[in-house]
Order: C-alpha cells, then structure tokens, then sequence
C-alpha cells in the first residue's frame, strides 16, 4: 500500500542580493533560484528548519 507523503509549498517572496552566503545556500538548497518561484518539497523537519533560518525571504502557499 503506497504510503502518502505531505507536501508543502514554498515561494520566494524575497531576493537574497545582500544577504549572507549561509541564506543564499539555504535557498538553492530548497531550490529557489528566481523571485516568486514556487517549489513542493515534503514535509520533514529538515525541509521546516530551513524555512525557519529564510523565513523573511519565503511564504508558504496553500
């Protein structure tokens, strides 16, 4: 029996042009590379916390 997965949505909402280097990786990581990107990742507690450290750049959708 397939096990379903949650997802969640991420968009980016700020530009990491003068932000550090750290914030900059977070987001590649994510993979958001362009304004108003939006990217479905799943829903684990890595993927949560690197939303938290780039809070001020991303928005969750729904």
């Amino acid at each position: 029996m397939a096990d379903k997965k949650k997802t969640i949505r991420i968009k980016q909402i700020g530009s990491p042009i003068r932000r550090p280097e750290s914030q900059r990786k977070i987001l590649v990581g994510l993979g958001l590379d362009k304004m108003h990107k939006v990217v479905e990742r799943q829903d684990t507690p890595e993927v949560r916390g690197a939303i938290a450290k780039v809070q001020h750049l991303v928005a969750i959708v729904d």
